[in-house]
């Protein structure tokens, strides 16, 4: 870990953490990901992230992000089951709260959350997908040792446009 980036502890999601959730769907923070959610779809994204913590079977964990030694909460990142151009993969997606960002925290977070995908041993690669036009999180990627494959187009959500760097970490055989 380089000197300036900050320790970090990945606590599993909970139920306890729709108020995190709703602070990161502030419209500074949505801007790449198509806008703010409405309410409910907060919930279903609550219940989404709640679900995916409780499995155990490797298919992926959300987390929020802790920053050590103080305990503050710094945002959410996680990682699930995608399938990526015919491959099983795992997919990363992060957000952190604006009073953290610029401080190294998404960086050790990303290594961090590589690290659980690494140890869940079910997917060869973990991939991110960043705007193009997103340089805090490319640079996020590029810290964390992610392989630039290009620029993608799909849709994220669903009816939103979106064109986007292809980053992929090998986390080695599983």
């Amino acid at each position: 870990m380089d000197d300036d980036t900050p320790a970090v502890r990945l606590e599993p999601w909970s139920e306890g953490d729709a108020e995190l959730l709703r602070a990161l769907n502030a419209p500074e923070l949505m801007t790449h990901l198509g806008g703010p959610e409405t309410e409910e779809q907060l919930t279903r994204r609550h219940r989404r992230y709640v679900d995916l913590s409780a499995d155990r079977t490797g298919a992926g964990r959300m987390f929020r992000i802790v920053l050590l030694p103080e305990g503050a909460v710094a945002g959410s990142i996680g990682f699930w089951d995608r399938t990526w151009d015919g491959e099983a993969v795992y997919e990363t997606g992060w957000a952190v709260l604006p009073d953290f960002q610029g401080r190294g925290v998404a960086k050790a977070a990303t290594r961090a959350v590589a690290a659980q995908a690494r140890a869940a041993g079910l997917r060869r690669h973990l991939h991110a997908f960043p705007s193009v036009d997103h340089p805090a999180s490319n640079a996020v990627c590029r810290g964390a040792g992610f392989e630039l494959l290009g620029p993608r187009d799909f849709e994220y959500p669903a009816g939103h446009p979106i064109h986007c760097n292809d980053r992929r970490l090998d986390l080695g055989r599983p």
